[in-house]
């Protein structure tokens, strides 16, 4: 309760109640843009807010306090009560942000020179201020390949491509309208009146109607300020240079044809202008289309298609009504199909933090995508692949599926990306169930940011999950009993355990079988590998064997190499000469040099290779035999170098198991190195491939 001496207190003067009125409808702002809005000091500022303090305590209300970074922490209570008992402020101070987004509006939609008093102004700030507001905008800019000028002829203006101020002005009113005095600003800098808006607004509803479709409440806001600061732009002779674009694409679309309903009362329009009005109604979100099953785009429902079996693979999750998400997809990939192609993007980027659980997801969505990618012919950008992450997870968690609930696994191996390639690919065969995230290095390991439950691994590593220990190359039973260790320990089931009985049951219910002897036999066999002789329920594919690789065409054998770069050079020929790969690989694994001392598989034995995409035709391998040896990655002395090419994840991997066996084995690979011709390598080797068919 208020005591009796504090009944007294004296009102606030006019520049208290200035500053309380300001911060409190404006918590965001920090003491410096009070101080120079006010032309205070620290000190003044500070006894300011002491006397404020006093007031609100006076009358029973939560004090201001300050953080850390200098804004001002307003309690609800305090905010509520003041606008229930106060008229709103009229002129509130803008932020950096909105004063760099206010000077850009001016430099887009400028009808008269502009000096730096039009900004001051405007602004209401000093000189100074604004002038290191303009080099803030000027940083925006940049990213478009444009430049703020000045000039004691034209004043300040924005110069550069056309097509790229048309991005920029997008990309800026998407961000004004965000904010809280976003319309103001709007009107105030780019001079834009509300009649104006409310008419842009009428002719896209009837564009809306024509096309038979809603846009999103977010573009139906934006759309009246974009084109009408478009057709300003247009009137002052500032239009789009010609740019790369399928006119008949664009011309045969009825987007082109509704742009009549937004041009009718406008005069003479260049049609490459027309071309990109109907751009930007066709990168436009929609939410609901009477057209949205139509096959908009060749080969674009085959591609997400593909994606969303990968997502169901990847993600070890069904996808329930799997047509209507499919239909979900191509209704939000039809304006993201012209967004990508001819990057023309107004996708706000995301900043904000999301939840471990969705960066999962977007981990796996990215890695599903490649079919799109593949389709579009180039990466799809980060933004676009975060809104489809958003699409899974909604419909994830409107068929009650999460990430959450399954076991998420990463795998660790220094051995380099071929053995990686092997262990991961071993693992995801041999765990459907199991969410594979990554295959990592130790030191990508330490710094792994996404949520795991377990953790493989050829070496020891610190971790607090639960850790298996594994060798890169098991063979079944040791598959086997991985299994049926981990399985156990993570949910108390031993696959051994089901009744082969009780299964047939159960498949019988669903499916016609039609040799039920044979059947049981083969599940015998799947679950239980240990009891027989027949190889386990993952058998290694009918793959090349080491020998179809290396012979004597592939093999050669030199007295000594001038360097690595020359013996990888080398090591190479017979891949070149064949045209398994192109001079691009060697450039790759060169680029890669010294970089990687786990391509070392055993004493003397390397086995350099890089991205396949770099230039692979085919799969194949090539072997080098030095009898000097060279110098590899500081101490290390290499007598044998097997370039390995391998488009393929899978068929290049029994030979990869034979060959890592060869090079561990040391009377196997000193044979090898000893060796007096091609031939008698050759015939070592289909030896030793001979004696290791089986995994």
């Amino acid at each position: 309760m208020m005591g009796e001496g504090r009944e007294n207190v004296m009102d606030l003067d006019r520049r208290s109640t200035n500053l309380l009125n300001e911060v409190v409808l404006n918590p965001g702002l920090k003491s410096h843009d009070l101080q120079r809005k006010h032309d205070l000091n620290r000190r003044q500022l500070k006894y300011s807010f002491d006397k404020i303090n006093d007031w609100l305590d006076s009358k029973n209300l939560p004090k201001i306090g300050r953080t850390r970074q200098g804004t001002f922490e307003i309690s609800p209570v305090l905010v509520s009560t003041f606008l229930k008992d106060h008229a709103p402020v009229q002129g509130t101070i803008p932020s950096e942000q909105e004063r760099v987004l206010v000077i850009l509006l001016m430099l887009l939609s400028r009808e008269e020179e502009l000096s730096l008093l039009h900004f001051t102004c405007i602004l209401n700030f000093s000189k100074n201020t604004v002038l290191n507001d303009l080099k803030k905008a000027q940083m925006n800019v940049n990213r478009y390949g444009l430049e703020i000028r000045y000039s004691r002829l034209h004043g300040y203006l924005l110069e550069g491509k056309e097509f790229s101020t048309r991005q920029l002005l997008i990309k800026t009113i998407n961000q004004c309208l965000s904010l809280t005095n976003g319309k103001r600003y709007l009107e105030m800098a780019a001079g834009l009146s509300e009649g104006e808006i409310d008419r842009f607004r009428q002719k896209i509803e009837d564009v809306e109607s024509e096309l038979g479709l809603k846009f999103t409440d977010d573009k139906m806001e934006s759309m009246p300020y974009i084109l009408a600061l478009t057709l300003k732009r247009i009137q002052q002779k500032k239009t789009i240079e010609p740019f790369y674009v399928h006119y008949d694409e664009l011309s045969d679309t009825k987007e082109y044809r509704a742009t009549e309903l937004i041009l009718n009362d406008v005069g003479y329009i260049p049609n490459v202008e027309r071309l990109f009005i109907t751009l930007h109604l066709l990168t436009t979100n929609i939410y609901f289309s009477e057209n949205w099953t139509e096959d908009f785009i060749p080969n674009l429902r085959k591609a997400l298609g593909e994606t969303l079996e990968l997502f169901e693979k990847r993600s070890c999750i069904f996808l329930k009504n799997k047509e209507q998400l499919l239909n979900k997809l191509m209704l939000h990939m039809k304006p993201a199909y012209y967004r990508i192609k001819y990057r023309l993007t107004d996708v706000h980027e995301m900043h904000q933090t999301v939840s471990s659980e969705f960066s999962e997801l977007h981990h796996i969505t990215r890695q599903a995508i490649q079919p799109l990618q593949d389709f579009f012919g180039q990466p799809i950008p980060e933004h676009e692949a975060m809104y489809l992450s958003m699409l899974f997870g909604g419909w994830l968690t409107k068929q009650g599926d999460s990430l959450q609930k399954k076991i998420k696994a990463v795998v660790v191996c220094p051995k380099g990306v071929s053995i990686s390639r092997l262990m991961f690919g071993q693992l995801n065969e041999l765990f459907p169930e199991f969410v594979f995230l990554e295959s990592l290095s130790i030191r990508e390991f330490m710094t792994y940011p996404l949520s795991y439950d377990i953790v493989f691994s050829s070496v020891y590593v610190e971790t607090e999950k639960k850790l298996f220990i594994i060798s890169p190359l098991m063979d079944e039973r040791e598959k086997y009993r991985l299994r049926k260790q981990v399985m156990i320990e993570t949910s108390g089931f031993v696959p051994t355990d089901v009744q082969l009985d009780q299964l047939i049951q159960i498949i019988g219910k669903h499916a016609s079988i039609k040799n039920k002897k044979a059947l049981t036999v083969e599940l015998g066999r799947f679950l239980e590998p240990e009891n027989g002789s027949s190889p386990g329920p993952w058998p290694e594919a009918e793959t090349p064997e080491l020998s179809d690789f290396l012979h004597e065409g592939t093999i050669q054998k030199k007295r000594k190499a001038e360097s690595w770069h020359d013996a990888v050079q080398m090591a190479a020929d017979p891949l070149l000469a064949n045209q398994s790969i192109q001079p691009s690989y060697i450039e790759a694994i060169h680029s890669l040099e010294e970089q990687d001392p786990y391509i070392i598989i055993g004493s003397g034995f390397a086995i350099p290779h890089a991205d396949p995409e770099k230039g692979v035709h085919r799969v194949a391998m090539s072997l080098l035999q030095l009898e000097e040896g060279v110098r590899y990655a500081g101490n290390h002395v290499i007598h044998t170098i097997v370039v390995i090419a391998a488009p393929d994840k899978y068929q290049h991997l029994k030979a990869l198991r034979q060959l890592v066996q060869l090079a561990q084995d040391k009377e196997k690979a000193l044979a090898i190195r000893q060796a007096k011709s091609v031939s008698d390598m050759a015939s070592l080797i289909e030896t030793h491939a001979a004696e290791n068919k089986t995994t």
